[in-house]
This record gives C-alpha cells, structure tokens and sequence, in this order.
C-alpha cells in the first residue's frame, strides 16, 4: 500500500462517518478486513510512522487549546483523531499547528480530538483477518520525548501569543 491509498482509505472513512470519529475506527475496521493482511500491516505501518511524526510540542500545544488542556493520553487520542482528518489537515497542523484554526469546521471538544479508536483499527482488522495479534511493525519507537521546544500548557499568555488564530477561536482565557 502506498501513500497515496492510505490517504484515500483515511479520507473515505472520515466522509462517511460524517466526522464520528468512533463511526470512522468502524468504517475502517470494515474496510481494512477487505484487504489481505500484509496489506493491513502496511495501513497500520502508514498509520503509526504519522502518529510517530506529530509527537511535537507545537501540535500538543494546540491540542491543548483546542481541547481545553491535554495531557499525555489526550495527546495520543488527538494524534489518532488527526490523522483521521485526512491528509490536508494533518500535514498543514504539522506545517503550522496554529492552521488548525482555518483546516477545521465544526468542532466540538466532547468528540473531536479523541481519535483513540483509530488507533487501533488497523490492530482489530488484522486480528479479524487471521485470528491473532498485529506482529511488530518494525517502526522505530517514538522518541521518549517530543520534537522541538516544550510549552507551558498553564499558560494561558504564552497560548495565546503562540497560536493566535486557535486562540481567538477556541481558547477558554
């Protein structure tokens, strides 16, 4: 599976749940089961190599603007629910997380954001398809910390100064 294909199966999925994230982890379970299982370890190498990448201060800072603070899980979630959003809006958060004021609609922190379900999608077709546990992957662990400078989600001034566009939007200060 390419680039390219992973894309188009994240994208369809999302449009079809109409941004439910959980409806969209469905869709794709529904979807990855159709492929042959080397395939679904590809999906899920695509997947997790783009989860590996957005471990970076500057997207925990805006997850936690948009989500109203965000610790270690939530970030992990947010991480899988970003990646859902398609490839527009993952690689333009990673370009500038502060875009994500102008990549996203609607949005509601009770269901946008938690994208814990997508994680695992690949992990559930795969066991649907052969009856055991996913193999490892062979993906270089994330580092054990994030990329780039870390941020004081206390502070409400530095936020505000660092993501405007998100602030003014979706901040609580």
């Amino acid at each position: 599976m390419d680039e390219t294909e992973f894309w188009e199966i994240v994208d369809r999925t999302r449009e079809a749940a109409d941004g439910d994230p959980e409806e969209q982890a469905d869709l794709l379970v529904e979807r990855l089961v159709q492929l042959d299982p080397d395939s679904v370890l590809d999906f899920a190498r695509h997947f997790e190599a783009r989860y590996n990448r957005a471990y970076r201060w500057d997207l925990w800072g805006a997850a936690a603007v948009l989500l109203d603070g965000a610790g270690d899980d939530t970030f992990d979630y947010f991480r899988c629910w970003l990646i859902g959003q398609g490839r527009e809006v993952f690689e333009g958060a990673l370009h500038d997380p502060d875009a994500l004021a102008d990549l996203l609609g609607e949005f509601d922190e009770e269901v946008d954001g938690d994208g814990e379900e997508l994680g695992y999608a690949a992990d559930e077709a795969y066991e649907q398809l052969t009856g055991v546990v996913a193999p490892d992957l062979g993906i270089p662990p994330q580092a054990d910390e994030p990329e780039g400078t870390a941020l004081d989600f206390e502070d409400d001034t530095a936020l505000a100064s660092r993501y405007p566009r998100l602030w003014e939007r979706f901040g609580t200060g």
